[in-house]
């Protein structure tokens, strides 16, 4: 047994496991549903939102349950979809397990944020970027 405190970490997000009614991919955005405790989406801007599959969590809450590890803070990389410019405030999207930007961003609900992006994606065609959730 070692006892020891972390001062930094190699990955860079949050996570914890749920289950899930499906395996998802890293970078899918997952809401609070389905059969089991999450899963995607075809609601823009749901309320249920509850973060992005981790490709590779820093830290794993509950690393024992079977199911998805989902960040829930931190950098990860998201689906999104349409034009999205640095600092956007992503919200879930009408595609499934994808994000989009948020529009009127100072009008929307905190339950509705899946993160702000971190870079650019110049095409409306369906893509990965990193965010911050």
């Amino acid at each position: 047994t070692i006892t020891a405190t972390a001062t930094q970490a190699q990955y860079a997000d949050l996570a914890e496991k749920y289950e899930a009614d499906a395996d998802y991919e890293p970078g899918t955005v997952l809401v609070i549903g389905g059969n089991a405790e999450v899963t995607v989406t075809e609601e823009a801007g749901s309320y249920k939102v509850v973060g992005v599959v981790s490709t590779d969590p820093a830290y794993l809450m509950n690393s024992q349950v079977n199911g998805v590890a989902v960040a829930l803070r931190g950098r990860v990389p998201c689906k999104v979809v349409g034009n999205v410019n640095k600092g956007d405030v992503l919200v879930t999207s009408d595609i499934p397990g994808y994000a989009m930007v948020g529009a009127m961003a100072h009008s929307l609900s905190p339950l509705q944020i899946v993160g702000r992006a971190l870079e650019s994606k110049t095409d409306a065609q369906p893509g990965i970027i990193e965010i911050i959730v």
